[in-house]
This record gives structure tokens, C-alpha cells and sequence, in this order.
């Protein structure tokens, strides 16, 4: 075993590419994950998630020997979890993963190891779950092993490029644990490293995340308010922005991913009382797909309209549904009688119970065009398709992402739910 050995459980959105780029810079790498099919595809050089870049990357450091795939740790130098954090109904963390993830790597923790969770955590999760555990096998945690906190912060479609580049924060047990982790992130972050604790760090990155849940919810909160006094939303974020102190998100379907989706609520679990603007800044995003179905309905000219979906995940030009707005509009249309057709050209038939289809069997017939998610594919639609397939074609974009040119087509967004309110009266 060489002195740069490492042990990545859990080979998700964030393991893998991490994984990867440790191998890239000459680790020998052990990914582990109980999902057989992706330790299978690994140990091939192939990936089971979509990522730009990744695949050619896994398949060089795999090719080279330094990166191969299991069910089961095994020995190593450092530890890194990078497992989900899911949440109970009522928001809470669910750190079963976490918890599991930490004891299987016990059989074979040796002296000076380093163990690193990269996994979003609720505050003290390092110093009240997780050092526990490995206190109660039998080590001086911060003393003959070391624990760190060392949390992700990077964008789908960029991952290899930001596990580089950004900022890196890494929270120690004791400052000798984050001193040691942050010697093994300098072998490839270019980024700044700073070291501060372990609560510190999981904090930090609760709080980037519920930042901007809390600065959309304001957005989605201004198009409520825009659709009711019949105001463009948009132009009146575009005209606003032009402080030089504001800058004001965009208005979408929803808040979703695995973090700004699900963070904040570990914050609010730990203290309830205190976090009444995040709070309430989680209840305003959640409410949205509602909000989009109630607008939709303004324009559709009976209960068994056919509707074509196009797109399913939390956010434009990636493959992950998870917490996405789109599955939570689609359920609450398939509570009603509509006719659902639906296309994603990121996702994948085993991703979802619906069938998907192409965008032309998707609009024919379709009396609505609803556009959940921007992909780059969605910014200029077959607009010819829609007009001769399609019955008085209108398209509600809930996105602010395509443009429409013709006359044909009635178009909505963000700028004009107002005038869906006139349709409704019209009609």
C-alpha cells in the first residue's frame, strides 16, 4: 500500500468526481458503493452519472490503475464519505448513510489515518455523531486519527473544473485534523484552503445554500405578487438589478437539487425557533409547483388537455431529478385528468415512472407546451412542430428560458402571468 492511498465511499454526483480527480493526481483509489452496477461500470471505465467531462476522465485514471471500484472498503490512508444526506418528512436529516458509511470503514482504520466527511451535515454532526463512533472504537479522535469536515461546494455541469478552482473549506475536529486534511486537497486545489472547525465548516455550508434559497424565494415571491397586481416580474427584476447593490434572482417552477432543496431544513432542525426567514423562505419555494399548476389550468381548455412536460430536473443541462420541481408538478398533475406527455433529452427511462417520449410525439396533439426545465436544448423550440401538430398552441415557459417568434404561439412567463388571468376570463 502506498503512502497516498485512498478510500472514497460513496460514488454519487459528488464521490465519483472527487474520486476521479484524486486518482488524476496519482492516488491509488479505492471507490466503494453499494450499488453494484456502478462499481461494475467503474471498474469497465464507465460511469453511471452525467457529468461534463467525467466520463473521459474515469476512464483514463482507471485505465492507468490508480482508480478501481468495490462493495467494501479496505485499507487506506484517507477516509472520505461522501454519501447522501436525505431528509425525514418533516425536513430533519436522515443520516443513516452517514452513520453506516462511518462504521464500515472501521474494520480497517489503522493509526494516523484521516478520515473526511464530505457529506452535508446538520451543525455538530462531527463532534456529536460521527467522532463518537470512532471514539467508541477505541481511538483518540484528534490524536491518533484524525476527522475532518470538508464540504462540497460545486456546480453540476462544472464539478471538474470547480473541485480545482474554488474555495475549499476544511473544518477540523482539532486543528491538527483540518491542518492534515487540507495538506491532501492542496495536491490538486488551486482554490484557497481555509481551515476553521468542524462546526464552522458544516455551518458555512448550510448557510451558502440557504443564502440563495432564501434570494429565490424573494423572486418567486415577487412573481405572486407580479401575477396579482398584474406587474412583469422580470422587467421589474431586470430594471432592479441595475442597483449597484441588488441583485435579484430569477422566478422559476421551484427550488431543487440535494442542497438548496434540502439544507436549510437541517439548520432549522437545530434551532426552530430562530430560523423564521429561512423558514419561511423554504415554505414560499415548496409552494411553487402549486402555483404553477394553478396557473396552467388558467389556460387549458378542459380537465383531459393534453400537456406536454419538457424537462424533469432541478436545473438545465444535467441528468438529476432529485428534489427536482418538475417531479412535484408532474405528481400533482397526474392527480388530475390531464393527458401528460413528457421529454427530457438528459434523462434516463430507469429515472422515472412515466415513459418519456421524443419532443415531436411529446407536442402533437398537446394543447400546452409547459417547460420546466432550462436546457440548452429548450432555448429555441420547433416552433414549426408545435404550430402544425398542436390545436391554438400555447407555450408557458416557467423557465424565462426559450423565446417564441410565432405569432402563432401564445407564450407565457414570468413577464406576463397576469395576461393567463385574461385568457381564463376570455374564455
Amino acid at each position: 500500500m502506498s503512502n497516498n492511498s485512498l478510500c472514497v465511499v460513496g460514488l454519487g454526483y459528488i464521490g465519483l468526481p472527487t474520486a476521479t480527480m484524486f486518482a488524476k493526481h496519482g492516488f491509488n483509489v479505492l471507490g466503494v458503493d453499494i450499488n453494484e452496477n456502478a462499481v461494475n461500470l467503474l471498474n469497465k471505465g464507465e460511469i453511471h452519472i452525467e457529468e461534463v467531462g467525467l466520463g473521459e476522465l474515469t476512464k483514463k485514471v482507471v485505465e492507468a490503475g490508480n482508480l478501481r471500484a468495490a462493495t467494501a472498503p479496505s485499507f487506506a490512508d484517507t477516509f472520505i464519505i461522501a454519501v447522501p444526506t436525505p431528509h425525514h418528512a418533516d425536513g430533519s436529516a436522515n443520516l443513516d448513510y452517514v452513520v453506516s458509511a462511518t462504521r464500515s470503514i472501521l474494520p480497517f482504520l489503522k493509526e494516523d489515518n484521516l478520515v473526511i466527511i464530505e457529506s452535508t451535515i446538520p451543525p455538530r454532526t462531527i463532534d456529536d455523531v460521527v467522532a463518537p463512533i470512532l471514539a467508541e472504537a477505541g481511538w483518540n479522535v484528534g490524536e491518533n486519527v484524525f476527522l475532518a469536515h470538508c464540504p462540497e461546494r460545486v456546480l453540476p455541469g462544472r464539478i471538474l473544473i470547480e473541485l480545482v478552482e474554488n474555495t475549499r473549506i476544511v473544518g477540523g475536529i482539532n486543528p491538527l485534523s483540518a491542518q492534515k486534511a487540507a495538506e491532501v486537497y492542496r495536491t490538486f486545489v488551486t482554490g484557497e484552503i481555509l481551515e476553521t472547525t468542524a462546526v464552522s465548516a458544516e455551518m458555512s455550508k448550510l448557510m451558502e445554500n440557504t443564502y440563495r434559497d432564501v434570494n429565490i424565494a424573494l423572486a418567486n415571491e415577487l412573481a405572486k405578487i407580479s401575477e396579482r397586481l398584474g406587474v412583469n416580474a422580470l422587467e421589474v427584476i431586470q430594471l432592479a438589478n441595475h442597483h449597484p447593490r441588488v441583485n435579484l434572482h430569477l422566478p422559476g417552477p421551484g427550488v431543487g437539487g440535494h442542497c438548496l432543496a434540502v439544507d436549510p431544513y437541517f439548520i432549522i432542525e437545530k434551532a426552530p425557533e430562530q430560523a423564521v426567514l429561512i423558514s419561511d423562505a423554504r415554505r414560499i419555494n415548496n409552494s411553487m409547483p402549486e402555483f404553477v399548476v394553478n396557473q396552467l389550468e388558467k389556460v387549458l381548455s378542459s380537465e383531459t388537455s393534453k400537456v406536454a412536460v419538457l424537462g424533469l430536473t432541478y436545473k438545465g443541462n444535467i441528468d438529476d431529478v432529485r428534489e427536482s420541481p418538475a417531479m412535484d408538478i408532474v405528481q400533482l398533475l397526474q392527480q388530475k385528468s390531464y393527458n401528460l406527455s413528457f421529454h427530457d433529452p438528459h434523462v434516463r427511462q430507469e429515472q422515472v415512472p412515466f415513459t418519456l417520449s421524443s419532443f415531436e410525439e411529446a407536442v402533437e396533439g398537446a394543447e400546452c407546451v409547459l417547460i420546466l426545465t432550462d436546457h440548452n436544448e429548450f432555448k429555441s423550440l420547433n416552433e414549426e412542430a408545435i404550430v402544425n401538430t398542436m390545436v391554438n398552441p400555447i407555450v408557458f415557459d416557467t423557465r424565462n428560458c426559450t423565446s417564441i417568434e410565432n405569432n402563432a404561439i401564445k407564450y407565457f412567463n414570468y413577464s406576463n402571468l397576469f395576461e393567463m388571468n385574461k385568457t381564463l376570463q376570455e374564455a
